[in-house]
């Protein structure tokens, strides 16, 4: 493929599709905390578009460097992203049961954040097959595509999430926390089926 408008048109569509997952995770952090800060939400909208501009580019240069044992690692992806969410999700929803929301932006530290960074990105992994005829420059620009296309909708759910968590008080960590479970079984069915 050469530099064109498709191109920068292919990109985006990949972005919104990889970025979906990463939305909705945002707006069950957003539901979570409610109060949550402009700053808090630039970092956490930047985590999931870092991993989403990482992970295809780390595809990308195994499929020019390890494709077999990529290909081996490829199994694991949709498991991975359950156990992960599942975990998050589940002690969200767990805290919220419990009454714990007056602790809401507590809830997500930097090592969640990671791990849902980690879980909504990984099966971007396998993007790297889609761009691997791009050249180093092209993938990059993509794959950097695919990071603004993630931020923009992750600053999306967040602020989205916030509003409804205000409406829905004490429920919201309960919704979030279904919210990425079922993300997480939706991960693990696509990529298993």
């Amino acid at each position: 493929m050469e530099w064109s408008l498709v191109f920068i048109f292919n990109s985006v569509l990949l972005g919104v599709g990889l970025a979906m997952d990463a939305f909705s995770v945002s707006l069950a952090n957003g539901l979570h905390d409610s109060q949550m800060k402009a700053g808090r939400m630039n970092g956490i909208a930047g985590v999931f578009a870092g991993f989403q501009f990482a992970m295809p580019l780390i595809g990308w240069l195994c499929v020019h460097t390890i494709v077999r044992y990529f290909r081996a690692f490829e199994r694991a992806v949709p498991w991975i992203a359950l156990l992960l969410l599942a975990f998050i999700g589940g002690k969200m929803l767990l805290e919220g049961i419990r009454g714990g929301g007056t602790e809401a932006s507590a809830g997500l530290g930097i090592g969640l954040l990671l791990m849902q960074g980690v879980a909504t990105s990984i099966d971007a992994l396998s993007v790297g097959f889609t761009i691997a005829g791009y050249g180093w420059g092209m993938a990059f620009a993509a794959c950097l595509i695919i990071a603004a296309v993630t931020y923009a909708l992750c600053m999306a759910g967040l602020i989205l999430g916030k509003k409804c968590g205000t409406k829905l008080s004490g429920r919201a960590q309960i919704l979030g926390g279904v919210i990425l479970i079922v993300i997480g079984v939706e991960i693990f069915i696509r990529g298993v089926f």
